[in-house]
């Protein structure tokens, strides 16, 4: 890397870490092309982002940044995962660090939170803000249902009422 494209990539790790909620810190000596090449998949389809980066230009991008309490996991082949949801790069590090012993987790930050190995792992149990949004949604639904059967089920007796007292009027009358 020459030095334009060392600007480049810090300006850019700094505008992540402006704009995301969550960063999780890992380190990945020994893992095959095949197992990055797995990682990689599992955290684009979860949305997050994942990149090996130096840890000097990492460092560079953390000053003045509310991440800037990891900089002390920075050391060895370290790499960065972040995403707008602050579970899903949790849950996937966790998940994949279940099946990778060489896939080692370091640490994390949630904001200015700076988070040990448990802290993550706990982070990662929780649902995540799409699952969040779908209960709530559900919750706000249910009662409208309910409402609506409520209100639908009167009409339906007094129709119900009408019915018998007409077939009553045609048997009177034959």
């Amino acid at each position: 890397m020459d030095r334009i494209e060392k600007r480049e990539f810090v300006a850019e790790l700094s505008a992540v870490f402006a704009d995301t909620s969550m960063v999780v810190v890992t380190q990945n000596k020994g893992l095959t092309v095949e197992d990055v090449t797995k990682l990689r998949r599992k955290m684009r389809e979860a949305g997050v982002s994942f990149k090996v980066a130096k840890n000097r230009l990492a460092l560079l991008a953390l000053e003045g940044t509310r991440f800037d309490g990891i900089a002390p996991l920075l050391k060895g082949p370290t790499a960065l995962a972040w995403s707008a949801d602050p579970v899903a790069a949790a849950k996937v590090a966790v998940d994949f660090a279940k099946t990778n012993d060489k896939f080692v987790l370091l640490g994390g930050a949630l904001g200015n939170q700076v988070l040990d190995v448990e802290g993550v792992k706990a982070l990662s149990e929780l649902p995540s803000l799409d699952s969040l949004r779908a209960k709530i949604l559900g919750l706000i639904q249910a009662p409208a249902t309910k409402v609506a059967g409520v209100l639908q089920a009167p009409a339906g007796q007094l129709a119900r009422v009408f019915s018998a007292y007409a077939d009553s009027q045609k048997g009177e009358a034959a």
